[in-house]
C-alpha cells in the first residue's frame, strides 16, 4: 500500500517493518486463536476468579488446580515446540494468551513467569535430553516452573550476584546462596537458578526435591497477593553436571535475553488488565449518578476515558508490532548463540513495551479508580485490588528506570554504528497529518541528535536525564509507527479507529518536543548552538494543532456505547 510505504521510509529506526510477513493487527485472528482467547476469558471468570480468596490465603493446592486445568487446555504451550508437548503458535498467539490472562490477577503473575522465564529458558537454550525432560512437564501443568535470579544485594545489577556454584570431584555442582522474591518459590518444581563459577555466571537446573533447598516465608506484599513470592534458599545443593543449562560462564546471555522475552509478555498482560480496568471504570460511570445524570455524561470523565483507550491503542499496537516482528526470527533460531544474536538485536523493542504498557496501565487503572471517587477505596471495588496489583509492573523484570536506559543506549549504539537509521524521507506533500506527525516527530530526533556532545552511549552514560528523555522520545516513536503500520495495514479502518490514531501522533509530537526543547536546552555545548537548535525546531512545518476536545468526545462515546475497549 503507498501508505506503508511512505511510512516505512520517514524513519528507519525500527527494522524489519517493511518485511513482515503477519500482520501487526491484533484483531486479525484465526478461528483457533479466537477460541483459545475465549476458552481464557471462560476460564478466568469460572476457575479462577471463585478461588481468588484461596490464592490471597496461599492455598497451594489450588494454584496447583488451577495449574492443571490449565495445562488441560493447552495455555502452557504456545511458546513450546511440538515435539515437546507444545503447540509453537508463536508470539503473537501466545501475547494474546497472556492478555487475556491478565484479567486474572495475581494468577496472571504466576502464569506468565511460568510459561515466560519459567519456560523459554529450556525452550532456547536447553539441551535435547533437558527438553526431553522439562519442557512436557511444564507445557501440561504438571511441573510449575521459577526464575531464580535476584538476590538481597542484586537487583537492578542483577548480573553481581553471590550466589555460588562450585565443582566438585565428582562431576557435579555444589551450589549455596539465597535468591530473593522468587515469584511461584512454593509451588514450583523446577527452578532456573543463575550463580557464580569460576568462568562466571552459569544458569542450572535446580528441581525443588533436591537435597537442601529449601524456601522462605511468603512476602508481605502491597499487591499481587494471590501469587507465592519467597526466597529461594539453597545450601550445598547438589546439582549434576547434565543440569547446566547453555554453557559455563554464559549465563548472562540466558538471564538477558530471557528478561527481554518476559518484558514483552509482560506488556501483554498489562495490556489485558487496562483493558479490564477501562470497563470497570465505563460501567460504574454509567451506574453512578451524581447531579441528575450519569457521570459518563460529564466531559472531563469521557476526556479520561478516551485517554484510557487511546493509551490502550498505542501499547496494544506496539506489543503486536514486536511479536510480529519476534515471529519472524523465531522459526529460524538454530541455537543458543543464534538466539542470543537475533533476540539481543530487540532489546530495545521489548524494553519499549514494558515500560510503555506498564505505566499505561498505572495511569489507566488510577483513572478508574478516580472515576470511582470514594468507592474505588473500598475493598469492595475491584478497582483497589487492581490498582495495588499494577504497581509491580514498573519494578520487575527491571525497573522502568533500567529499561528507560536499556532503550537510551541501544538506539545510540545503532546510531553510533549507522547514522543513517534516521535518514529521513523529505518529500512531505499529500501526506495525512498523523503521518507528519510521525515524519516530525523523527526529525526532532535527528535535531537532537545535533546537541549530544557525542553520539556515544557510553560517553553519555552519566547524562542519565538525558538518557531518560531520549528514551521518551524512542517510546513515543515506535508506538506511533506501529498505530500507523496497523492502521495503513487495515483494509478498512472504523471512524473512531481513525480518531484515535489522529490523537496518538499529535500528542506524541508534542510530548517528543517538550522533550527535545529539555535536552537541547540542557546538552547544547553554548547559546548560540541552542537557539540554532531551537530554530530548527521552530522551522517545522508542524500541521495545525486540532481540536482534541472534540475528537476525544467522539472516542469517549463510542468507548461509552461498546461498554469499555472494543476496536
Amino acid at each position: 500500500m503507498e501508505k506503508t510505504q511512505s511510512l516505512s521510509n520517514s524513519h528507519s529506526i525500527f527494522p524489519n517493518a517493511a518485511s513482515l510477513t503477519t500482520s501487526t493487527r491484533p484483531t486479525e485472528w484465526s478461528e483457533e486463536e479466537l477460541l483459545i482467547a475465549k476458552t481464557i476469558e471462560k476460564f478466568v471468570e469460572k476457575q479462577v476468579m471463585p478461588k481468588a480468596s484461596a490464592l490471597e490465603a496461599h492455598d497451594y493446592s489450588a494454584t496447583r488446580q488451577l495449574f492443571g486445568n490449565a495445562g488441560d487446555l493447552g495455555l502452557f504451550g504456545a511458546d513450546v515446540p511440538e515435539a515437546y508437548g507444545g503447540l509453537a503458535m508463536g508470539k503473537k498467539t501466545a501475547g494474546l494468551i497472556a492478555e487475556k490472562m491478565g484479567t486474572s490477577g495475581s494468577f496472571s503473575v504466576a502464569f506468565n513467569i511460568h510459561t515466560g522465564v519459567g519456560t523459554l529458558p529450556y525452550v532456547y537454550f536447553g539441551t535435547e535430553k533437558q527438553k526431553k525432560t522439562y519442557l512436557s512437564k511444564l507445557a501440561s501443568g504438571e511441573w510449575i516452573g521459577a526464575y531464580a535470579l535476584t538476590e538481597p544485594g542484586s537487583g537492578s545489577d542483577a548480573l553481581a550476584a553471590s550466589t555460588t556454584a562450585i565443582l566438585d570431584s565428582d562431576d557435579g555442582w555444589v551450589l549455596n546462596g539465597e535468591k530473593q522474591w522468587i515469584t511461584n518459590a512454593h509451588v514450583a518444581d523446577v527452578y532456573v537458578v543463575f550463580a557464580k563459577t569460576d568462568k562466571g555466571m552459569t544458569a542450572f537446573i535446580v528441581e525443588r526435591t533436591m537435597n537442601g533447598v529449601s524456601i522462605g516465608a511468603e512476602e508481605r506484599k502491597l499487591g499481587i497477593k494471590g501469587s507465592s513470592t519467597a526466597t529461594l534458599i539453597l545450601e550445598d545443593v547438589r546439582v549434576p553436571e547434565e543440569n547446566v543449562l547453555g554453557e559455563v560462564g554464559k549465563g548472562h546471555h540466558i538471564a538477558l535475553n530471557i528478561l527481554n522475552m518476559a518484558r514483552l509478555k509482560l506488556a501483554f498482560a498489562n495490556i489485558g488488565t487496562a483493558k479490564q480496568s477501562l470497563a470497570l471504570a465505563v460501567n460504574y460511570g454509567k451506574a453512578r449518578k451524581q447531579f441528575q445524570q450519569a457521570i459518563v455524561d460529564f466531559t472531563m470523565i469521557q476526556e479520561k476515558l478516551a485517554n484510557m483507550s487511546i493509551a490502550i491503542y498505542g501499547a496494544e499496537s506496539a506489543a503486536y508490532y514486536t511479536a510480529s516482528l519476534l515471529d519472524q526470527i523465531d522459526s529460524h533460531l538454530e541455537d543458543g548463540q543464534d538466539v542470543v544474536k537475533k533476540i539481543s538485536s530487540h532489546k530495545m523493542d521489548c524494553a519499549v513495551n514494558k515500560v510503555y504498557a506498564s505505566e499505561t496501565l498505572d495511569r489507566i487503572v488510577d483513572e478508574a479508580l478516580q472515576i470511582h471517587g470514594g468507592y474505588g477505596y473500598m475493598q469492595e471495588y475491584e478497582v483497589e485490588g487492581l490498582y495495588r496489583d499494577a504497581r509491580i509492573n514498573r519494578i520487575f523484570e527491571g525497573t522502568n528506570e533500567i529499561n528507560r536506559l536499556t532503550i537510551a543506549k541501544s538506539f545510540l549504539k545503532q546510531y553510533e554504528k549507522d547514522p543513517s537509521i534516521l535518514n529521513q524521507k523529505k518529500e512531505r506533500k499529500q501526506q495525512e497529518s498523523n503521518q507528519s506527525f510521525n515524519q516530525f516527530s523523527g526529525e526532532l530526533l535527528l535535531i537532537i541528535m545535533k546537541a549530544l556532545p557525542s553520539a556515544s552511549s557510553q560517553a553519555l552514560g552519566k547524562e542519565q536525564e538525558c538518557l531518560r528523555l531520549l528514551a521518551d522520545i524512542i517510546m513515543e516513536l515506535y508506538v506511533m509507527k506501529a498505530a500507523l503500520l496497523r492502521h495503513d495495514g487495515a483494509a478498512d479502518n472504523s471512524a473512531v479507529e481513525q480518531l484515535i490514531t489522529e490523537v496518538l501522533c499529535e500528542e506524541g509530537y508534542r510530548k517528543v518536543e517538550a522533550a527535545a526543547v529539555s535536552i537541547i536546552a540542557s546538552m547544547s555545548p553554548d547559546d548560540l548552538d541552542k537557539q540554532r537548535l531551537l530554530d530548527e525546531i521552530k522551522a517545522l512545518p508542524v500541521p495545525l494543532y486540532a481540536n482534541l476536545f472534540a475528537k476525544k468526545r467522539k472516542i469517549a462515546m463510542e468507548v461509552i456505547d461498546h461498554k469499555g475497549y472494543f476496536i
